[in-house]
């Protein structure tokens, strides 16, 4: 569980002014999330990860999706081996590139100290802060370590650029310090606000983590799906590119039936939950083995059916709304064939029939090509086959029946 401040901490916010009263009722929502990853060689591209950070301020930019009169920041070391020692934070709405907008800096504290310890494997949040935000603001988040922190629990696929500068610019309302950039996010795993709505839960590998769209445009399917909701429900992003339901990856991911718990049913205030994983598993399982998808275990249908069935009895069991979406086109990609082409058309049979979860978004006819079902549409392809541009993710975040959340 999250490392929750005292009621004075929460009482208190030693920043500009103290936050509302109403932050010692517990209310928090999640406004955005993403899910923790171990440090692992480059994935996609090189990251900070392996090495991580020492005498550095690191900027992050996030975009809420939930209105709020006080925010907190969450942390996580799930996969350091020893503690991770934060000098100071602080957050403000972002301005262009690293910058912050003047007047919106706020430094942050933990349980009244303006460092924090976060044992190896553990999370915290920061005592809450007064400053109201709107969906759909960016924030820029900047933690300094002063000391070596080690290997670096990150998100590898961030979409996003983050910063980073030598010695503490927690303070620094300027961008000039912050000379180097990176796409993956480092420690941080959530914003909350006070006063946002029952949160949705998107949850997947990359598809939902967004590869193909439109670096720092915050065009991904959660997104598009946030903007559709107009702030009145937040939405949040537990997608990990190359994540498989029933097999942990050195560099992609713990297996979704573990990761589930943590990365959505532990958010503040989830309600509903859109699961979207399994096709990795399905290629991934039909080819020769990689240090990145070892072990390399061919899956029938039958096998992601009881891999869903145990996300919806968990997810009931916390009375969570859980939402199946079909398997999305995959003809033309890579390794593609046609055993994988059966085993998600039985997939998909069973995600859309069985009644099983509590409602279905059908993804796959969302973003077909009408002339050739088994394949994206032109117009909503990355490129790759596989994964939509930001059209395709458009067309995803339409598809999604609101009334069913």
């Amino acid at each position: 569980m999250l490392k929750i401040a005292t009621i004075a901490a929460l009482a208190t916010a030693l920043t500009v002014s103290a936050a509302p009263a109403d932050a010692q009722t517990g209310g928090w929502t999640g406004a955005w999330a993403t899910a923790a990853q171990q440090p692992s060689p480059d994935v996609w591209y090189p990251t900070w990860a392996e090495k991580g950070f020492s005498d550095h301020s690191v900027r992050q930019v996030v975009r809420v999706t939930a209105d709020g009169s006080a925010l907190r920041i969450r942390l996580s070391n799930a996969y350091g081996s020893t503690p991770l020692r934060l000098t100071g934070a602080s957050v403000g709405k972002a301005g262009g590139g690293a910058a912050v907008l003047p007047g919106t800096l706020r430094q942050l504290t933990f349980a009244r100290s303006a460092s924090a310890s976060i044992p190896a494997g553990g999370r915290t949040a920061s005592d809450p802060v007064r400053l109201r935000v709107k969906a759909g603001e960016r924030l820029t988040v900047t933690l300094y370590f002063h000391g070596d922190t080690g290997p670096s629990t990150y998100h590898n696929l961030a979409v996003a650029t983050s910063y980073r500068a030598t010695g503490d610019h927690t303070r620094d309302t300027g961008q000039a310090a912050f000379a180097e950039t990176n796409t993956s996010w480092f420690y941080l795993s959530g914003v909350d606000v006070l006063a946002g709505g029952k949160a949705v839960a998107a949850f997947g590998d990359s598809i939902t983590d967004g590869l193909g769209a439109t670096q720092d445009a915050d065009d991904r399917y959660p997104d598009a799906l946030a903007r559709r909701l107009g702030g009145r429900r937040p939405v949040l992003n537990l997608g990990i590119g190359g994540n498989r339901l029933l097999n942990d990856s050195a560099c992609l991911g713990e297996r979704g039936v573990t990761r589930f718990r943590r990365d959505v049913l532990d958010q503040p205030h989830v309600k509903t939950v859109i699961v979207l994983e399994g096709i990795n598993d399905i290629l991934l399982g039909l080819q020769q083995p990689t240090p990145c998808t070892i072990p390399a275990v061919k899956v029938s249908a039958g096998d992601l059916i009881a891999g869903y069935r145990k996300l919806i009895r968990a997810a009931h069991e916390r009375g969570v709304r859980i939402i199946g979406g079909t398997l999305l086109p995959i003809k033309g990609a890579q390794y593609d064939s046609e055993e994988a082409e059966r085993i998600r058309d039985e997939t998909n049979a069973w995600i859309r029939s069985s009644g099983e979860f509590d409602a279905v978004v059908d993804f796959e006819r969302a973003v077909a090509d009408p002339g050739d079902p088994d394949r994206i549409r032109p117009a909503f392809d990355s490129g790759d086959h596989l994964h939509p541009n930001a059209a395709g993710y458009q067309a995803m975040a339409d598809a999604v029946d609101l009334t069913a959340l």
